[in-house]
């Protein structure tokens, strides 16, 4: 053992290995950006090289991953060996310290099953005009706003820093409604500006540094996928404000997107991708406790490098119920869970997710999200094909609590 394992667990010691850099740097962000036209050439010449050592379904399923709580069914599909049952080939996940170096992989064929942020999908695709096909969500919630032990209401963030991971994520849109609706003014100004009474300085901070960040009291809160809020909560330097997941009702954080060349040259590949996936949440799904362990770093495939505590916080369930009781939940009547699983990428969401992004402070070329038609989106981004071929073969989805229908209507209550 190290003198570092030997040590106590402090918010130093948590999640600062530069493998779980999974926030988006403004140098990132440009590179991603920088993705497109002849900029994208070579990585699209050497996905291609590589796609034709392979023929048919032979092709590894090679998955490429940032280490939160997001990329779990991969993990589940993984340990479980759920891809060998369905035939095919699945090498170890490949673990990214930025989504720039995940996305860079995927168009370059490094990797070929990924998740990404929701809006991040769109930004890949229209942004970046690299032909990313959205297959399934990854999961639902699992992401909430935490603050400082000081912070009692939104109205006392007036005047502070908070972080959000990036610009294109859930985490950014909702609480920009939030602090609105809360007669708060969302703005991203330079360090050492001075702010108005009523303003809240947003600025792009890695989730692996979000801890550290609130326990130095250089930001106020942060909104962010999970560990990272549990491992606030653990060390008693933050507390969960809201979750997500009782703001926007079943949205989905991360999806499980493929390239279009593997759908139209592979669609059997796909298909037999996606139901090792679905079968994953569903395993999940009753399996939370497990979960957590083969996740942990003490896993035997040591998936993440969150220690087991902290992940057992976001994956228990009856730990969960607390939070009704302390009045965290102002809708407890959608009955969420923390973290939940269920497949299915609803259109009406894709509509939703556009329109919301369109009325949201970004920074960067925003232009294809203001010219991007909604519906267009719904249909266009997403091959839904797969997902409900693999959701017949496991009772629909009823079987993971939901009406069996593939439409709804989007709840938001900010």
């Amino acid at each position: 053992m190290t003198d570092q394992e030997r040590e106590p667990m402090t918010y130093q010691h948590i999640c600062t290995s530069s493998h779980c850099d999974c926030g988006i740097s403004r140098r990132d962000w440009l590179r991603i950006a920088a993705i497109s036209g002849v900029a994208a050439t070579p990585l699209l010449r050497a996905g291609d090289a590589l796609a034709q050592k392979f023929k048919g379904d032979d092709v590894p399923v090679r998955i490429g991953y940032l280490a939160i709580t997001d990329a779990t069914p991969f993990f589940v599909a993984h340990s479980r060996k759920l891809f060998e049952a369905e035939g095919l080939q699945a090498e170890k996940p490949r673990l990214f310290r930025s989504w720039a170096q995940l996305i860079e992989a995927f168009i370059a064929g490094q990797v070929n099953v990924v998740h990404l942020l929701s809006p991040t999908t769109l930004s890949v695709r229209y942004g970046s005009k690299f032909g990313a096909k959205v297959v399934a969500w990854n999961h639902m919630s699992g992401s909430a706003i935490t603050v400082a032990p000081n912070i009692n209401s939104v109205a006392d963030l007036a005047g502070t820093t908070f972080a959000i991971p990036f610009w294109y994520s859930i985490h950014n849109i909702l609480i920009q409604q939030v602090l609105r609706k809360n007669g708060l003014t969302p703005v991203s100004k330079p360090k050492g500006t001075a702010l108005g009474a009523k303003e809240v300085n947003l600025v792009i901070v890695p989730p692996a540094e979000m801890v550290a960040a609130l326990a130095s009291k250089s930001v106020s809160g942060f909104i962010v996928a999970d560990p990272f809020n549990a491992m606030a909560e653990t060390l008693g330097v933050g507390k969960v404000a809201r979750f997500l997941g009782d703001i926007w009702k079943d949205h989905a954080c991360c999806l499980v997107t493929l390239s279009e060349r593997d759908i139209a040259e592979r669609p059997e590949w796909a298909q037999r991708v996606t139901t090792a996936l679905v079968k994953a949440q569903l395993w999940t799904r009753d399996h939370m406790g497990e979960t957590a362990e083969l996740m942990s770093k003490d896993g035997a495939n040591k998936y993440t490098p969150h220690p087991l505590p902290v992940l057992q916080k976001v994956f228990d369930l009856k730990d969960f119920e607390q939070y009704r009781a302390k009045g965290v939940l102002q809708h407890p009547e959608w009955n969420q869970r923390r973290i939940d699983f269920q497949p299915y990428p609803f259109p009406s969401y894709t509509q939703e997710l556009v329109k919301a992004m369109q009325g949201t402070m970004m920074e960067g070329n925003v232009d294809f999200i203001r010219e991007l038609d909604p519906a267009f989106a719904a249909k266009d981004l997403v091959d839904d094909r797969f997902v409900k071929q693999a959701l017949s073969q496991v009772g629909g989805l009823k079987a993971f609590g939901h009406a069996d229908d593939f439409s709804r209507k989007e709840v938001i209550a900010a």
